[in-house]
């Protein structure tokens, strides 16, 4: 019990995971993801390791991807309705969510299920599924008591959310259910739907949730804080790296399983987390990797050794002699010559490592060939094209 409840929030009801622990028999223990996005993130993998050390001592972890629950909208943690992704994006984000997930999961103790199996259920199997709960129920949740006060409108399809993932744990004879703190309406709800089709209400495991590399919100793609388990390794460093200090224990002790280092300087401590992630996520070569490209761009100050090449002749004046940088800027990064004048004159913009000068804004084609364009600590380009 020590073990399987380490780092979680609550294990609800009291006493019932022990009940089930004391049974001696493999438990089914649930998780529902619903492929909204692409990739699966950090903030998943805190929920994914607890079902690993439940596979580690024994028990059967049944991943449910959530292709029909994805098209209704998980209300959690929202203040308005969810954007909808389409049947197309559901299915390929489906295809993907099972991969990623088996970085962290064992497949051979894993039954992967796709809740449309059951959900696409007869008129009246769902008029039956409806009958089992009230309005007034389904509206007593934090989120939609917010959302009534405010006058924001809830969708129907919201209010069906919780019964259907409660339907889920019929489907698969759920034992145990995870997910984060947000999850704990629709968890406990499983277990009303449950006893309502026979089943003994499942226990319950809530996990924190963690925060995104702002410090600030959970971690999430849309709000662009997350890190994504395939992201490449060096901007998976890269983002490891802008972790706020106060951030670290939880980082530590949710991705890690470990406190973060007593007496260690917060920027060593941080190089020490990013390079064990992107080794569990990657290899020890790719850590090492990542970390001297990071030491390359923000410690050194060099151009990283891959700089994607950007041809001078479209910028070229029209004598043909000279190139106006603010409008090769503007072209290469995507942005108006106004504001690469003011990055200019903020001393942002680099040739080779050297500041531009403002008074120098026109230069000859042969002066750039070769040379190593850089705006910012990120940007680079090499100048490629002498006329």
């Amino acid at each position: 019990m020590t073990d399987l409840t380490r780092n979680a929030v609550e294990a609800l009801p009291a006493g019932a995971l022990e009940e089930r622990l004391e049974s001696g028999r493999p438990l089914r223990v649930k998780l529902g993801i619903d492929p909204t996005t692409a990739d699966i993130h950090l903030g998943h993998t805190v929920v994914l390791e607890k079902l690993r050390e439940f596979q580690a001592a024994g028990h059967t972890v049944v991943l449910i991807v959530g292709d029909f629950t994805a098209r209704v909208g998980d209300p959690s943690g929202r203040s308005t309705q969810r954007p909808l992704p389409s049947p197309e994006e559901v299915a390929a984000n489906a295809a993907t969510y099972q991969e990623q997930a088996f970085k962290v999961l064992d497949r051979e103790r894993t039954e992967v299920r796709f809740n449309s199996e059951w959900l696409r259920m007869e008129p009246e199997a769902l008029l039956g599924l409806l009958a089992q709960t009230t309005v007034a129920r389904l509206i007593e949740r934090d989120d939609f008591q917010k959302r009534l006060a405010a006058g924001a409108p809830i969708a129907a399809l919201e209010l069906l959310y919780p019964l259907l993932q409660g339907y889920d744990s019929v489907a698969v004879e759920a034992d145990v259910e995870l997910g984060g703190t947000d999850q704990k309406f629709n968890l406990l709800f499983g277990r009303d739907v449950q006893a309502a089709y026979g089943q003994k209400p499942q226990s319950i495991l809530t996990m924190p949730i963690l925060v995104g590399i702002d410090g600030v919100q959970k971690m999430s793609k849309s709000l662009d804080n997350y890190v994504g388990v395939t992201d490449p390794p060096e901007e998976m460093f890269g983002r490891l790296m802008r972790i706020p200090d106060e951030a670290m224990p939880a980082y530590y002790r949710l991705l890690l399983g470990e406190e973060a280092p007593a007496g260690k300087p917060p920027s060593e401590a941080k190089r020490e987390l990013a390079r064990r992630i992107v080794a569990r996520f990657h290899d020890a070569k790719g850590a090492e990797g990542a970390e001297e490209r990071f030491n390359r761009l923000f410690v050194q100050r060099e151009a990283p050794d891959d700089v994607e090449e950007a041809e001078l002749a479209p910028f070229v004046g029209d004598n043909g002699e000279l190139v106006h940088i603010p409008r090769l800027m503007a072209g290469v990064f995507e942005m108006s010559s106004s504001e690469a004048r003011r990055l200019i004159e903020q001393g942002g913009v680099k040739l080779d490592g050297k500041p531009i000068s403002a008074g120098r804004l026109d230069m000859a084609p042969a002066d750039l060939d070769g040379r190593v364009l850089q705006v910012g600590k990120r940007r680079f380009r090499r100048l490629r094209g002498a006329v």
